[in-house]
């Protein structure tokens, strides 16, 4: 446990995250100088580059993921999102942090097929040579077999059109990328078993891409959290946690909720995806695509009051994120995140991952039922109001302490005050 984090200066910041052996020294240089891009490496990252956007970065700390001290780097503009996510994983650390499952950590590529005699035929043959799509998929992509991944096996879906007629017959590979982002090994795959599987059925490639609907990479995170815990000198824990439990099941009734409830679950994702340089984008499509598995969009967490009277949070997401790489290669911080993490495998990456999105739902929660979530974010925007205003670093304190007191609390209060300390 590190206290009274958010009171010391940057450098005192990363100081104790090196002495306490989360990142060697040259990382934490490598936090104080953060230098952009090179020239070279941005202008081949994307089309007609013109400059860097800078973003924050913080930790999220308190977190106990499968027994595992972890501190959590987060990129993110929005104030209160990582305080929020160490809020929740420390009312979850005394009763064992969070525990997470992985039955498995495979990508989907899909091939899709079109103009079939018979597409309940050419389902059939595709079944039928299942192990020689195998082979033919491994041999082009040899080192990833050796790495112990690979194709593991090949399921078929027959996509109907606006009127119930078999139209599409979708094949799916479904690929163990071991450590890897995955993306252009998946093309390579795709490429390759595209041309001898039209031979079989006759019919015409539409496409051929991996998907981002990842639930072959589904990651559950696991937490309880004492009641009594929750209680504060307004409100008692017991009708807190129960009021949590209310309100997740509302999110599970009404999309409107579930969208703004999901939202804030992915307040803490996005931010350690794009911290850990993988695809935040691909991550959000995932996610809510199977917050809708039910034929109805919902929320993706589920909380309850267990037999021994806890409260018990749950999220199962997809989380193919990968630890080399794409982006991860080429942004020096990514790979420093990563040393901070102590994180060697890709599943170890996805369990800290879906345990912030649990940690953020659960404060949001506790917030929303009883104080509001407006309290919560008020100390951190009337800071970013001063800051705003113009107010310098010697004098952002006193703005926000005369903000605090002023009923009516926005830009233009907080430049009057800055005027009156000023003259």
């Amino acid at each position: 446990m590190i206290s009274k984090f958010y009171q010391k200066s940057r450098q005192e910041r990363i100081n104790l995250l090196t002495e306490r052996g989360f990142v060697t020294a040259e990382a934490g240089k490598l936090f104080i100088e953060n230098p952009l891009l090179s020239e070279t490496i941005a202008d081949n990252m994307i089309e007609n580059q013109i400059s860097q956007f800078p973003l924050p970065l913080g930790v999220a700390l308190n977190f106990l993921v499968d027994g595992k001290d972890v501190v959590v780097p987060m990129v993110v503009e929005e104030p209160s999102v990582i305080a929020a996510s160490s809020n929740g994983a420390k009312l979850a650390r005394p009763l064992g942090g969070f525990k997470t499952e992985i039955k498995e950590r495979c990508m989907i590529g899909q091939l899709i097929f079109k103009d079939l005699v018979d597409v309940e035929e050419a389902k059939r043959v595709v079944q039928e040579k299942e192990a020689e799509i195998i082979e033919i998929a491994n041999l082009a992509y040899p080192s990833i077999v050796k790495r112990g991944g690979g194709v593991q096996r090949v399921e078929t879906r027959v996509i109907e059109n606006e009127t119930g007629e078999a139209e599409f017959l979708t094949i799916h590979l479904i690929i163990d990328v071991q450590e890897a982002m995955g993306a252009n090994m998946i093309n390579t795959i795709l490429e390759a078993t595209a041309s001898s599987i039209k031979e079989w059925i006759h019919g015409e490639i539409l496409m051929q891409i991996l998907s981002n609907y990842g639930d072959a990479s589904l990651v559950t995170a696991m937490c309880e959290v004492d009641p009594k815990q929750l209680t504060t000198a307004d409100y008692d824990g017991q009708w807190i946690a129960e009021r949590i439990v209310e309100a997740t099941r509302y999110a599970h009734l009404d999309p409107y909720r579930a969208a703004t409830h999901n939202k804030g679950i992915m307040n803490g994702i996005d931010s350690v995806v794009l911290a850990s340089g993988n695809d935040f984008r691909a991550i959000e499509a995932g996610a809510h695509a199977y917050a809708s598995r039910n034929g109805r969009y919902e929320a993706m967490s589920y909380w309850c009051i267990n037999e021994a009277g806890n409260l018990a949070g749950e999220l199962t997401l997809p989380m193919p994120v990968g630890i080399v790489g794409g982006a991860i290669s080429v942004l020096p911080l990514a790979k420093v995140n990563q040393q901070l993490m102590q994180i060697q495998y890709a599943t170890e990456l996805a369990s800290i991952i879906v345990s912030v999105g649990l940690a953020q739902n659960f404060s949001a929660l506790k917030a929303l039922v009883s104080e509001g979530i407006q309290k919560g974010h008020m100390s951190l925007q009337i800071k970013s109001l001063a800051i705003h205003a113009g107010a310098k670093e010697s004098e952002i304190d006193e703005v926000v302490a005369k903000l605090k007191q002023e009923k009516t609390q926005n830009l233009a209060t907080a430049q009057q005050i800055l005027d009156k300390i000023r003259n």
